[in-house]
């Protein structure tokens, strides 16, 4: 990946563990057939298209809320009696 395009890119998306996962995801939908946003007269990888399309604005996340864990029921100890 470009450092230039990086750099560029997390002036938009700050976290770069989001910005891991963004272009993740679109490198992997890039890499199936989609189609790339952006145009290039130079061959770009899969990974430099995601950082150019976040660049040019033509996708975006979103963050969905986070999920809360159900509390797990409380250990059972056997007892010299129980039965495994």
């Amino acid at each position: 990946m470009r450092d230039d395009y990086i750099k560029e890119a997390l002036k938009l998306i700050d976290d770069p563990n989001i910005l891991v996962n963004v272009v993740s995801r679109r490198v992997k939908q890039l890499k199936r057939g989609n189609r790339a946003l952006v145009e290039s007269l130079e061959k770009l990888s899969a990974e430099d298209t995601a950082l150019r399309e976040i660049i040019e604005r033509k996708i975006s996340y979103e963050l969905g809320e986070p999920e809360v864990a159900a509390p797990l029921p409380p250990l059972r100890s056997r007892g010299a009696g129980a039965a495994a």
